[in-house]
């Protein structure tokens, strides 16, 4: 057994395997919320980045677009993962989905399996998270945050399922309290904060 006071020595410098990260979505993803200094944004995914290899040793491709669909990350932002050759990759969408007339529950639910069965087969390990209730961060009466939270609720069943089915780490966030405080979110209540996306 080790003494207390002995560290356990860590990887030689240089010896770090790196770390490629692929972070696929839309604005949240992107950063907004958390503007960097001079200018752009930073955001939860350039956060988790830097969590987990060496500033040297960790590669951050962020492929989000503000507005994207989960459509649009089946698409393009995928297609561009793929070819990263990822070792980690996230897919967080699907808040615009629940705004937009064209709801399309089973097309949706198609949309990510792909996108998710197709980051596993990369050999990347792949994050999701469960989407807050949009009428909620809105604060819209009762009548019309009924079918938004109908809609989110439907969606994270689907990335519920997908987790069980592949090896996918899921991060219930919908389920924490705290990503109701107001605190959280910037001024637009769509977009985290720089202290959300901590």
């Amino acid at each position: 057994m080790m003494p207390a006071t002995e560290a356990t020595p860590g990887p030689e410098p240089g010896s770090w395997p790196v770390t490629r990260f692929a972070a696929l979505g839309d604005s949240v993803t992107l950063g907004m919320g958390d503007p960097m200094p001079a200018g752009g944004w930073r955001g939860w995914a350039a956060l988790l980045a830097g969590s987990l290899a060496p500033p040297d040793r960790v590669e951050l491709s962020n492929l989000a677009l503000s507005g994207a669909l989960i459509r649009d990350v089946a698409g393009d932002q995928l297609d561009q993962a793929v070819a990263l050759a990822p070792t980690h990759a996230s897919v967080l969408v699907g808040m615009n989905d629940t705004l937009r007339g064209t709801f399309d529950l089973a097309a949706i639910a198609a949309d990510l399996e792909r996108i998710v069965a197709t980051l596993e087969r990369t050999g990347a390990l792949v994050l999701t998270a469960s989407l807050p209730d949009p009428g909620l961060l809105l604060r819209i009466p009762g009548s019309l945050r009924r079918p938004l939270a109908r809609r989110a609720h439907a969606i994270n069943g689907v990335l519920g399922r997908l987790a069980e089915r592949y090896q996918v780490v899921h991060v219930d966030v919908a389920a924490h309290p705290a990503i109701y405080d107001k605190r959280m979110w910037g001024v637009d209540r769509l977009h985290p904060s720089e202290r959300g996306h901590r």
